[in-house]
């Protein structure tokens, strides 16, 4: 993957499995969200699912959409585009009534010094959202961080483990797990929440960070020493097949590869195949944000790109001068001040 047309031509080519999943999903699907980055892959992979499975579901791309290729090439899908601002009654009033939801609005970075309207964003917001579909199938996207620090030999939290947010992102992210999960309640309504650790593609993540860091000679800070990270792709699928296993009480997912792996390690494979040298600062860390798959990796199988395979796709679209979002996803930061 060297051009963002093999990048998305990847990103939204669906797997048999989704194909299969999404047959059995009955009405429209609404992806609230759509704009930022997972949704223009996400709203697209979804149509042509959908479109492979014979289905007449509609998939509606909900979003401000400030990026106008990306509405673009969303809509060649076959994808209807609803430009709105979901804070706004109006605008959440006027949407479709539809039979399932995926929810992917989310505010992380400058939450330290925004936590009014982080907190707005991350747990008012769904409760506003799920009032509006009280019988709807809805997948919440959430976040690994939402779980303690835990020790970087444990192999990561799993779904039964308690929560332990650490600052107001991760704290206003427990708040929306516990808002959407009332309202299901309340509505018995089903359920999924996804509980993501660092998608990865080719534009943005983790290994983009590194590589960036390799290739702009910045120390690289060891005090997150190990983490976790998995195909967008995957991500994606995962997300829209949730809709089908989505329950009550809530189905519960940690989302991410298989592999804890080293961060110092990463960082000297992609400096190998960068042709330079990686730099490095602090002491390795001895505790990190780590989620355990097992659950998600026996519902839906291994993700269909191995932990190295991203690592060389992400040298050879940096060698090739391939265009990211400028997003860092600051992994390693631990006190929780995105």
């Amino acid at each position: 993957m060297r051009t963002t047309s093999e990048l998305d031509a990847r990103l939204t080519s669906p797997s048999a499995g989704l194909v299969e999943d999404l047959a059995r999903v009955s009405g429209d699907i609404a992806v609230v969200g759509a704009g930022g980055k997972l949704g223009p892959s996400l709203v697209r992979l979804a149509a042509r699912a959908l479109q492979e499975a014979g289905s007449r579901s509609t998939v509606y791309a909900v979003s401000r959409f400030g990026a106008p290729r990306a509405r673009e090439a969303v809509e060649a899908e076959g994808v209807t585009v609803l430009p709105a601002d979901v804070t706004s009654e109006r605008d959440l009033a006027g949407l479709p009534d539809v039979e399932n939801v995926v929810f992917l609005v989310g505010e992380k970075f400058g939450s330290a010094e925004n936590q009014t309207s982080t907190w707005a964003t991350n747990t008012y917001l769904p409760g506003r959202i799920a009032e509006r579909y009280p019988h709807a199938r809805i997948a919440a996207l959430s976040t690994g961080t939402v779980y303690p620090l835990v020790s970087a030999r444990s192999g990561g939290s799993v779904e039964e483990d308690p929560v332990g947010p650490i600052g107001d992102y991760a704290m206003s992210c427990v708040g929306r797990e516990r808002i959407f999960a009332h309202f299901a309640d309340v509505h018995q309504s089903p359920l999924a929440l996804i509980r993501l650790n660092y998608a990865v593609e080719m534009r943005y993540g983790v290994l983009v960070d590194l590589a960036t860091m390799i290739l702009e000679d910045e120390p690289i800070d060891l005090s997150m020493s190990v983490a976790n990270v998995v195909w967008q792709g995957y991500a994606n699928e995962v997300t829209l097949r949730s809709l089908v296993h989505a329950g009550i009480p809530p189905l519960t997912l940690n989302v991410t590869g298989p592999e804890t792996f080293s961060i110092r390690y990463a960082a000297e494979r992609l400096a190998r195949l960068l042709g330079r040298e990686a730099r490095f600062a602090g002491e390795e860390g001895e505790t990190a944000y780590l989620s355990n798959a097992t659950k998600c990796l026996g519902m839906f199988g291994y993700p269909e790109l191995t932990l190295d395979e991203l690592i060389v796709h992400t040298a050879e679209w940096m060698l090739a001068g391939g265009a990211t979002l400028g997003k860092p996803t600051k992994f390693q930061k631990r006190d929780g001040k995105f």
